[in-house]
């Protein structure tokens, strides 16, 4: 099993369990977790994304070698992004990047956003975007953080069609469906996690509406229970080789690309 959304150190707000490595790692790996996708709670508020990157690594390195792969953080607003992209693929060999416009204070409909996409797939690095990381009913309120539109990537993956794009913890935020996911569902080179999808059958619909091989596992933990998600696969009664797809070759699959 690959898990395609998960997060190395603290959380900003409050503690959450398994939230240092080695424990995120033994606990992924009781789960029968055999590779995860990391990015670090450091990337959402600090500012010198060098030092979070590097700190990413190096805890990749020690606590899951061959099984943490790391994705660095990049916020386009910052001085010098170009050279925490360069760090992130010669320095630390992460294969793709994660971005949080919404943390960040920019829309993908930003130049910034364009020339960072543009960059990444000049590079071959795998681009997740993280439409949120919590739901508006439960954040401070003296930081309310409103879920990222999707709706720019329509003309932005036209464009460039050698970039790969997967939307993290896109769904139900307050009630309210991510805007313009619809539309953004279409396009072939754009895949999926289903952490924030609430309702009954979500998995079998999100299937249904863009294709088997686009969805990846991916539990957003630690903020949630790993066990949400991968009870979403099984409550799907998906055929063998869809649930095998979701759980792991796809995303082997998007990787190796």
């Amino acid at each position: 099993m690959i898990d395609t959304n998960v997060d190395l150190f603290q959380w900003p707000f409050r503690r959450i369990e398994g939230d240092d490595p080695a424990s995120l790692v033994a606990n992924l790996r009781k789960k029968g977790v055999t590779q995860a996708w990391a990015g670090s709670f450091e990337g959402l508020l600090y500012r010198d994304m060098a030092g979070v990157n590097a700190r990413l690594a190096a805890a990749a390195r020690q606590h899951g070698p061959n099984f943490l792969i790391p994705f660095g953080s990049i916020n386009p607003k910052l001085p010098d992004w170009q050279e925490d992209v360069r760090r992130c693929v010669e320095v630390h060999k992460m294969p793709g990047i994660r971005l949080h416009p919404n943390y960040h204070g920019y829309t993908l409909d930003d130049p910034a956003a364009g020339e960072l996409l543009a960059l990444a797939g000049s590079k071959n690095l795998l681009v997740q975007i993280a439409i949120s990381m919590e739901d508006i009913r439960t954040q401070s309120p003296l930081m309310i953080i409103h879920p990222v539109d999707p709706g720019p990537l329509s003309d932005i993956v036209k464009s460039a069609p050698n970039l790969r794009i997967e939307l993290l913890n896109a769904g139900y935020h307050g009630g309210v469906n991510t805007q313009h996911i619809e539309d953004i569902k279409k396009l072939d080179n754009i895949y999926f996690d289903f952490a924030c999808l609430e309702s009954v059958g979500g998995v079998s619909r999100l299937v249904d509406q863009i294709s088997p091989k686009r969805v990846l596992f991916g539990s957003h933990y630690p903020f949630f229970y790993f066990e949400s998600s991968y009870l979403k696969v099984y409550e799907a009664r998906l055929p063998a080789d869809q649930t095998q797809a979701i759980l792991e070759s796809n995303a082997r699959a998007l990787l190796g690309r």
